[in-house]
């Protein structure tokens, strides 16, 4: 057995619980044990995955051997290995290790380990590596009851958290620990942990065996949890014993599995950092005119019981962003396909949610409008306040008319071509600028024409007199994207 825990913290160089001496006079009771737990690997060296952390040469790999580990966050998701690998410290320091539970325990318990850290420091000398399960789940506050603890050495914290510690840790915990990501097991991964579960007397050896095809089947429905793996082979190995009862060895197959695993759950959290991967996924992939990647993505976040209506508000977000004036149409698509939903709902609505997705992911892209109105906030974050130039201002009263206000102001309408020849309408000292500069791409290629034309004329200043002709302009420019490349 790997070092024992209770839900509010404990110390490993306890004695055993009742369950252990009791195991210890009946071995027919470990299978009371989840089959997750029993096959926990107790040594670095039985550790699958994340060799990119713990392999030959890494830094936590020679911190574990010399005994000498920091405080740091493992991160990673469920079953990945975070408190496997916080149990393999456990069982190679010569510190005292205590685990605790952020669901289960408080600040009051907290302040009980603590007391027992520093009295165990300064009268046996021992360090205390504290284990703190769901750190998450601890809030700023909390969180703060650990700092000068790690600051003077009176614990070495090591958090577990499925959540990204930049969003879920407070920074000056975080400062003080170290990093290190896990990640999902792979295929291959799940595989190895699966067959050493058929053949460990710790396992399932000598009562079940399994087909490749079951074998596969798991590792591809575990989604590299390694927890979900071990515990859909426990499930589909007692229903293999429950049909094949009598025989001296059960085997598990392909449909075994298909019936105990029922519809496999999907890795994503609303709130948590999951979310923002797949949603940026999806943005990302309807910027990139990838429609099966965008339609792909969406039905992860809508089947993972994401809010229809969040999708919907980011998909209007990308028609300006990204699409902009190189099809004006799809902002139009976008809100009509939240109008349509918020009268429809799920799962017609779904009809909605997947046209505006295709639509947005294929139609032409320019991000000139989101550039435009960017440059013009730097400059007027560096510039100020400059003044309005007095032929632009509204003369509303006498007093104002004599001040100037409003004078020299052309009526655009008047002119022919509908464009004052020569006039500007930026303040004086920034005049000339250029903020808007549309691509060539869908109707804004139509776009940028009508614009080079308007400004040719305003930078006309030397032909004052010379009119504009009506023949100059470009072609009518009221068609749709359809008319352009």
């Amino acid at each position: 057995m790997t070092a024992r825990r209770s839900p509010r913290g404990g110390d490993k160089d306890a004695g055993p619980t009742l369950f252990e001496a009791a195991l210890k006079r009946d071995p027919k009771l470990a299978e009371l044990v989840p089959l997750a737990e029993r096959m926990r690997p107790r040594a670095l060296s039985d550790l699958v995955g994340q060799g990119h952390i713990v392999g030959e040469g890494k830094l936590l790999a020679h911190a574990i051997a010399a005994d000498r580990v920091p405080s740091m966050i493992l991160w990673g998701p469920p079953g990945s290995g975070k408190t496997t690998l916080a149990r393999i410290v456990a069982e190679s320091t010569r510190a005292r290790f205590v685990p605790f539970n952020a669901v289960l325990g408080g600040v009051p318990e907290l302040r009980q380990v603590m007391a027992a850290a520093k009295e165990a420091r300064a009268y046996e000398g021992k360090r205390t590596i504290l284990f703190v399960d769901e750190i998450h789940r601890f809030n700023r506050a909390q969180q703060d009851a650990f700092l000068p603890h790690v600051e003077d050495g009176t614990i070495t914290l090591i958090g577990a958290t499925t959540e990204n510690p930049s969003f879920a840790v407070n920074a000056p915990l975080l400062s003080r620990c170290r990093v290190f990501r896990l990640n999902l097991l792979d295929e291959k991964g799940i595989t190895e942990l699966l067959r050493r579960a058929l053949e460990s007397q710790e396992g399932l050896a000598g009562s079940v065996d399994a087909d490749e095809e079951a074998i596969e089947a798991i590792a591809k429905l575990a989604s590299g949890d390694a927890r979900r793996a071990l515990t859909t082979l426990e499930i589909a190995a007692d229903e293999a014993k429950r049909r094949g009862e009598g025989e001296p060895r059960a085997r598990v197959t392909r449909e075994d599995v298909v019936q105990t695993s029922g519809q496999k759950t999907l890795l994503y959290d609303k709130a948590g950092d999951e979310h923002y991967n797949v949603i940026s996924a999806f943005i990302k992939s309807m910027r990139g005119s990838d429609p099966d990647a965008a339609i792909y993505w969406l039905m992860r976040m809508l089947e993972a019981g994401d809010d229809p209506l969040f999708l919907l508000r980011r998909m209007m977000i990308f028609a300006s962003e990204d699409v902009g004036n190189a099809d004006p149409r799809a902002l139009d698509v976008a809100v009509a396909a939240d109008a349509a939903f918020q009268r429809v709902g799920m799962p017609e609505g779904i009809y909605f949610l997947s046209q505006a997705t295709i639509y947005l992911a294929c139609a032409p892209k320019s991000n000139a409008c989101n550039m435009a109105w960017k440059a013009a906030q730097e400059v007027v974050r560096e510039r100020g306040s400059l003044p309005v130039p007095m032929k632009l201002r509204n003369a509303v009263t006498g007093l104002m008319k004599r001040e100037g206000y409003g004078t020299g102001y052309r009526y655009a309408h008047d002119e022919k071509g509908g464009v004052a020849w020569g006039e500007t309408y930026l303040p004086d000292e920034i005049a000339g600028t250029h903020f808007y500069e549309p691509t060539e791409r869908g109707y804004e290629k139509v776009i940028a024409e009508r614009v080079r034309w308007v400004r040719a004329q305003q930078e006309r200043r030397d032909e004052e007199g010379s009119g504009v002709s009506e023949s100059s302009e470009p072609k009518d420019q009221s068609s749709s994207a359809d008319k352009a490349d």
